[in-house]
């Protein structure tokens, strides 16, 4: 008998929301603020997808520069409309502040290339990296790694690995700071004038020193005062390291004046610059301003992995 009602009540519902004029009304009502809604939302789909093409930022392909050598290549910019779109969906209208982008990857990357040095990173990239030679001066470790943790930069130092055999506490204190290391040689040799031999000798003890010291892989190789050749760069390459050079040398060996090495780097600084320097009471005293004023160019500090790295920084279009 309980269900019997139950059926009824359910039938004479159903019957009053069909044939009451007021519950027609209200029904059709819903399905066109449905439409409604529905068309918006196609339009402000459409909107997107029509002003994607604007907001493209092609991406830039690594090459082989005349002067620069091989040169990174930059991520591309685009508009994700689907996460664009759900981002809009609720007020319904096109926003340029709530564009989603999504980075996309050049077709020729640096690790495409042929043995090549490196001399700066992509020019479009807002960012520089210290390069820190280390093959002596250990006095003045402590105060630029305090420096650099103060205004939170990671650099890359590159390593003598003699220099590590005798000073592994500094190279582990180094690591442990989080900053990236480099290979610069077991002996610091003129590496053009070595055999090819010799030159593997150098890069192969010093890569061993390095990771059973420290544990970490080295990516990058230096060479000692910039002297390389052809060879030096293919060798490097065999083990899965890439040669780096520099675009901005602050000539800290000279022991010139902190407002002098300054200078030499400010009016020098742009976007991609590897910025070369050594563990020298000139570069110490010097550091605290350099970042603040590299950093008032609105250019980024970090590693060299970073640097030349493709992945474009989201702040910059």
């Amino acid at each position: 008998m309980r269900k019997l009602n139950t059926f009824a009540i359910i039938c004479l519902t159903a019957w009053v929301l069909v044939n009451n004029p007021w519950s027609t009304k209200y029904l059709a009502g819903i399905k066109n603020e449905a439409a409604v809604v529905s068309v918006h939302e196609d339009n402000l789909m459409r909107e997107i997808e029509m002003k994607a093409a604007e907001y493209e930022v092609p991406a830039s392909n690594a090459k082989i520069d005349r002067v620069w050598k091989a040169m990174p290549g930059y991520n591309g910019l685009k508009i994700d409309i689907k996460q664009s779109y759900k981002k809009m969906k609720q007020t319904g209208k096109f926003s340029e502040e709530k564009l989603i982008f999504k980075q996309t990857v050049p077709e020729v990357l640096l690790r495409d290339l042929p043995p090549e040095a490196v001399y700066r990173g992509h020019p479009d990239k807002p960012m520089a990296s210290f390069i820190i030679n280390v093959a002596w001066g250990n006095e003045y470790l402590s105060g630029m790694l305090a420096t650099l943790k103060k205004h939170h930069v990671s650099a890359s130092f590159f390593l003598e690995g003699n220099w590590v055999k005798k000073n592994p506490d500094l190279a582990k204190m180094i690591v442990d700071a989080g900053h990236e290391i480099g290979n610069h040689s077991y002996s610091h040799p003129d590496m053009k004038q070595l055999s090819p031999a010799e030159i593997n000798e150098q890069i192969v003890k010093t890569n061993a020193v390095i990771s059973a010291t420290t544990g970490v892989t080295c990516r990058w190789f230096a060479p000692p005062s910039g002297s390389y050749k052809d060879e030096v760069v293919k060798i490097a390459a065999a083990h899965k390291l890439g040669t780096v050079m520099w675009s901005i040398d602050t000539i800290d060996w000279q022991k010139p004046a902190p407002e002098k090495l300054i200078e030499r780097v400010t009016s020098r600084i742009h976007n991609g610059a590897l910025i070369l320097m050594h563990p020298t009471e000139s570069t110490a005293n010097s550091l605290d301003q350099l970042i603040r004023n590299i950093k008032s160019k609105n250019i980024e500090l970090g590693t060299v992995s970073e640097n030349l790295s493709e992945e474009r920084i989201l702040t910059k279009k």
